[in-house]
């Protein structure tokens, strides 16, 4: 009988001092998850909660508010400024944040015309862009910051 190609690899050997240090990580690795998954949450709302007969996608507050003549896009623009704040509080990079503002701005500018700023908001999704952007900074963050915390 041919033997197995797979190996197995060898099980990680951590100190108690870096077991320490990977546990304060990882409840601190919780908290910002948990608050992540709110912005996640309230982008998902502003941007595709809705399913509508005869949409090929969902819809979210966002399209419907914008249908508000002068002060609907506008309204959004504040709910998504909070999904940016949310983001700056869990500290990512001003340059991430920097993106994060030009997509809602796009979002509002456009929103603005009537008609076609409202087909645009179904299709542009701001909200779930700017999450996506701290989503990923936060992820390759905390496997930097597993990589120190193992190192010591």
């Amino acid at each position: 009988m041919p033997q197995s190609t797979t190996s197995r690899a060898a099980p990680e050997i951590i100190t108690p001092a870096a077991q320490s240090r990977l546990d304060a990580l990882s409840l601190k690795q919780e908290l910002e998850g948990v608050k992540l998954a709110q912005l996640e949450s309230l982008a998902h709302l502003m941007d595709a909660r809705f399913n509508v007969p005869l949409l090929p996608v969902p819809i979210g507050l966002d399209t419907i508010i914008g249908l508000i003549p002068g002060i609907g896009d506008t309204i959004s623009l504040g709910v998504s400024a909070v999904i940016v704040m949310g983001a700056r509080n869990l500290k990512v990079p001003k340059r991430h944040l920097i993106r994060m503002l030009g997509n809602i701005f796009i979002d509002w500018l456009i929103g603005l015309i009537p008609i076609i700023g409202d087909v645009f908001d179904i299709g542009w999704r701001g909200n779930l862009r700017n999450v996506k952007i701290a989503r990923e900074h936060l992820d390759a963050h905390w496997a930097k910051e597993r990589n120190v915390a193992l190192r010591g």
